[in-house]
């Protein structure tokens, strides 16, 4: 099967979406990284404005993951292959150059996401740690589980 311009041209679209992916992703990494910063530094003020900026990545990258998801459609059509194939199978279709960048793509999906994972999971661990802290610092403020004073009489 010959692949014509416009066949280069919707493959150019796919990797245009997923650079745009990738950047989203290095932004997610930073914003965690610098959300785990302010929990372990103990700067609670900033929290919620840190965990907010992780939220709206994340709603820019479901945005892009429909854009992609258009796109990398286009280009299984053109390729002959099933609807909504992986990075993997639309990387083995594609002639080059296009095989090589979308194997580089699927690869740097794969270490941006594995880097999401451990932030993610590091910061619900330093978020609980806190939540914890702040529980046991009440208790104690509030007098709740200490001893009851003795009024003095004996039995």
């Amino acid at each position: 099967m010959a692949f014509a311009e416009h066949d280069d041209q919707v493959l150019n679209d796919v990797s245009t979406v997923l650079w745009r992916e990738r950047q989203l992703l290095e932004l997610l990494v930073f914003k965690l990284d610098e959300e785990q910063l302010l929990l372990s530094a103990g700067r609670a003020r900033w929290v919620n404005h840190a965990s907010r900026e992780v939220e709206i990545v994340f709603e820019e990258l479901r945005a892009a993951g429909l854009l992609r998801a258009v796109e990398v459609e286009a280009a299984a059509a053109r390729l002959g292959l099933a609807s909504f194939p992986g990075l993997s199978s639309l990387s083995e279709a594609a002639p080059e150059p296009w095989r090589s960048i979308f194997a580089r793509h699927r690869q740097a999906f794969l270490q941006l996401t594995s880097e999401v994972r451990d932030l993610s999971e590091r910061n619900r661990h330093l978020l609980a740690e806190g939540r914890d802290a702040a529980r046991e610092a009440r208790s104690s403020l509030m007098g709740e589980g200490a001893p009851l004073p003795q009024t003095g009489t004996a039995s």
